[in-house]
């Protein structure tokens, strides 16, 4: 039988309206988790410790109900679940699908399998018989990669009381799983609060967002753990003005151009109130597709190609040679792409952030601004000076080529207080300086 005539429901809250200038779209909680791990590192001070900090959201699946948290990707596009009897990290928790009388996993050969998993990177395809399982596989920059079966079942995101609408939708249902990063959060987050799985987001055929006929989605992160918001659908007016930028398309595929992610041109970078001198030919793919930029929420930091990043560590050292002193290491390495790196005891630090230069990703018609403490982050772990007196910090822009990447990526630690909006209406995202804590009060989005 043809998956399509099997197919079960993804239901979704979305909103009916309200009084006054509440949105008319979905709210739903948007939480920062941490997970650490450290890892032996395979020279010396070359640090390959593992920093691994999401954004969640809570969501229901099945029938009845299973309530998971699912990490926000805008840079992913199949939504995955991790499933009883997966392969996983200890304490993981995870999706029971044997209990869900709405699960329906989707067969091979099917329109279904063969057809819509033409964008992702591997497509799905037919297990070994005698299994007629069509399976996925999927992998990441970070190194982590999941394995399982194309499935269908029902999603509720719990963020409001109007009735929810079914629509049709896949997800992988996981059973193999392998990871850089630890299960356990480093602030002592009970186990059963980490990702069961990863709410795709991206404009891929069997992405959340296209999947739901969602045209307009936007997210506001607070700093720290505090609440943020995911709202899905009209705003309503709640959103501030916003800059926007227009989405980046090309009309045959690239090797290395991700025709379905969130592509902006990137035009300059300024430190302070220098542009830096880096030719807008670096800043634009070529002609294989490398060297484009991302907008992506399920990356941490902001990744640089090489030649845009030497020229943002040289003058940002620069113009903050008197506020921080170098950590004077050169074999320092953290996460294997940020050598930007700096000493200094916290109170000391802290104290300077606020006169360090501002850091700009100029796009065209829009800027998303890095300043204060989003410009640096203090390493696990890593103590230097008498007594341990120093903390070791790094400049929160990565390079790309070291990380493996042949792209710009702007992650999610650059878009904290800032409200990010992802028309794809008119095919455009916005951005504008918010206080993400007030947004999510005013939108009741806090539990």
């Amino acid at each position: 039988m043809e998956a399509s005539l099997v197919l079960l429901c993804l239901c979704v809250f979305l909103a009916s309206g309200g009084e006054g200038r509440s949105p008319a779209g979905t709210i739903l909680p948007l939480r920062v988790r941490v997970r650490v791990q450290e890892v032996e590192a395979p020279a010396a001070n070359r640090l390959r410790f593992r920093h691994n900090v999401s954004l969640t959201v809570p969501v229901a699946v099945g029938t009845p109900p299973q309530n998971v948290t699912m990490v926000l990707d805008t840079g992913s596009e199949l939504s995955w679940l991790l499933c009883n009897g997966s392969y996983a990290p200890p304490l993981t928790p995870a999706f029971n699908a044997s209990g869900s009388s709405s699960y329906g996993a989707v067969p091979c050969p099917s329109m279904a399998c063969e057809w819509r998993g033409r964008d992702l990177p591997v497509p799905p395809f037919c297990d070994t018989p005698p299994s007629n399982a069509c399976r996925v596989s999927l992998s990441y920059a970070d190194a982590s990669s999941a394995d399982g079966v194309l499935a269908t079942d029902t999603f509720l995101l719990s963020g409001g009381a109007p009735p929810p609408v079914a629509v049709g939708a896949y997800f992988g249902c996981i059973t193999s799983y392998s990871s850089t990063t630890a299960n356990t959060n480093s602030n002592g987050t009970d186990a059963s609060e980490a990702a069961t799985g990863l709410l795709g987001m991206n404009r891929g055929t069997l992405s959340f967002v296209t999947q739901t006929g969602t045209r307009r989605f936007a997210y506001c992160i607070a700093p720290g753990e505090g609440p943020g918001v995911l709202l899905l659908g009209d705003d309503g007016g709640v959103a501030p003005p916003l800059n926007y930028t227009p989405l980046i398309e090309i009309s045959q595929p690239l090797p290395y151009f991700d025709r379905v992610a969130y592509s902006v041109q990137l035009e300059g970078i300024r430190v302070g109130c220098a542009l830096l001198p880096i030719p807008k030919s670096v800043l634009t793919p070529d002609h294989t597709g490398a060297g484009q930029t991302m907008v992506d929420s399920g990356t941490q930091f902001t990744f640089l190609l090489a030649d845009a990043y030497a020229a943002l560590k040289a003058e940002f050292t620069s113009q903050a040679r008197l506020l921080l002193a170098p950590l004077g290491e050169p074999g320092f390495v953290f996460q294997g792409a940020f050598d930007a790196c700096f000493r200094g005891p916290e109170a000391r630090v802290a104290a300077a952030s606020g006169l360090l230069p501002e850091v700009g990703l100029v796009l065209r018609g829009a800027e998303v601004a890095v300043s204060g403490e989003k410009l640096l982050y203090m390493v696990p772990g890593e103590r230097r000076g008498e007594g341990g007196a120093e903390a070791v910090w790094c400049l929160t822009f990565g390079n790309s080529d070291m990380a493996g990447m042949s792209a710009y990526v702007i992650g999610h630690h650059h878009q904290q207080n800032v409200w990010v909006e992802y028309d794809l209406q008119n095919g455009r995202v916005g951005f504008a300086p918010a206080r993400c804590d007030l947004a999510t009060q005013r939108l009741g989005a806090g539990a």
